[in-house]
């Protein structure tokens, strides 16, 4: 049993408290999965249409309410206020797609065969547990919600827990969109009770976006209770630049994907892999690209670089950049923490070997790497754990 707490939200900007919440009891959370297995019988019944209805209606919740959704998100993890906005955006566009596709997408199909017939049908598997990260708070929930549902499905969610109020705020919204109550719910538990919600037998598929150690530990769980699992853990994208890339547009682009978010997404450019001949002219200008940058306070819309999300996440990112200065990086620019906030940062002179290269950084520092020839850069680029895109400019 897990005795009951209380967690606390804080604004990483100004240290202010958010919210505070208290983890759900083991009977509160039977509870809760009763309730969406109950649901479930309702919910795989109902037309199509009707479920793709209440994503219509979110997705119009979401854009009537962009400012005050966005506000929660830039408070709770320090995302600047302009990308929290077209996070908004973007999850209104998810649920209006799987309400306008999902028709298409359940048909059932006949197929020719040697059997006397043959079709693949699309069944609802039941309650799906969602277990989703800070760095996009609301996307990466909706992104998941959105085809689930019309799919028939309920759903589960345990949101990191310094961004419990989008949690909460997704609740409210789906209810009001007109989610039967049972079909989607926020469960505010401790990572301890992860296990007591795949054990159940309501619980018929998990899916996770987060680091390496809770992807390990949730399939871990996935396969002792057999439960279907979808994971989207970790990346250190290549970035790379050949001999005969525009330089311009190669600096332009390079710094908006490794800075978006304040670095704080598995799918930025993480490790930039130069060829020689535009090496030394490309760390000019992406440096000085990266003083520009504007820091500060998330709420104003001119920030383009706010707080991390956690002062813990702003240690380890330090760590990293001082473990390749001692290695012989360069460090071109930033390097320097206050509190949540870290400096953005270039390193020149990466190689192999140095924690920027060989792990995830998650922040707004870049680690650039030289390459003799294409064939080397390739190669570098295969250096890593972490596969989920590499990105190459070249004319």
């Amino acid at each position: 049993m897990v005795k009951r707490t209380e967690v606390k939200t804080h604004n990483p900007f100004n240290g202010q408290e958010l919210g505070s919440y208290m983890y759900m009891s083991d009977q509160q959370l039977s509870d809760c999965l009763s309730h969406a297995n109950d649901a479930f019988q309702i919910w795989k019944v109902k037309p199509v249409s009707e479920r793709t209805a209440v994503l219509l209606n979110a997705a119009s919740i979401l854009t009537d309410n962009k400012s005050r959704f966005s506000r929660l998100i830039t408070e709770e993890m320090g995302k600047p206020i302009a990308e929290a906005e077209a996070e908004v955006l973007k999850c209104a566009t998810v649920c209006r797609y799987y309400a306008e596709h999902a028709e298409d997408f359940l048909r059932s199909t006949e197929i020719i065969s040697d059997a006397q017939r043959s079709s693949v049908r699309f069944d609802a598997l039941g309650t799906i547990l969602a277990v989703m990260p800070w760095n996009f708070p609301f996307w990466q929930v909706f992104r998941f919600l959105a085809p689930a549902l019309a799919a028939g499905n309920t759903a589960v969610l345990k949101h990191a827990s310094n961004v419990l109020g989008c949690g909460e705020a997704i609740r409210n919204l789906m209810l009001e969109a007109g989610c039967p109550p049972g079909v989607f719910q926020h469960l505010i538990i401790d990572y301890q009770q992860v296990e007591t919600v795949l054990q159940s037998s309501y619980i018929k598929a998990a899916t996770l976006t987060g680091s390496e150690k809770a992807g390990a530990a949730v399939a871990s769980l996935a396969g002792k209770y057999l439960k279907k699992t979808v994971l989207e853990l970790g990346g250190s994208n290549a970035f790379i630049v050949l001999d005969d890339a525009n330089l311009d547009e190669a600096v332009s682009l390079g710094v908006r994907a490794r800075m978006l978010n304040g670095g704080q997404s598995c799918i930025a450019a993480k490790r930039f892999i130069i060829t020689a001949p535009l090496y030394d002219a490309f760390i000019e200008r992406f440096e000085d690209a990266v003083r520009k940058l504007a820091v500060g306070n998330p709420l104003d819309s001119s920030t383009q670089i706010g707080p991390l999300a956690r002062k813990d996440l702003a240690d380890s990112l330090h760590q990293q950049v001082q473990d390749a200065i001692d290695k012989g990086a360069r460090l071109l620019c930033g390097g320097r923490q206050n509190d949540c906030f870290y400096q953005p940062s270039v390193l020149a002179d990466v190689v192999p070997g140095m924690r920027v290269f060989d792990e995830e950084t998650f922040g707004p520092v870049a680690a650039i790497v030289k390459a003799s020839n294409v064939d080397e850069a390739i190669r570098l680029s295969e250096l890593s754990n972490y596969g989920l895109g590499v990105t190459i400019l070249h004319q």
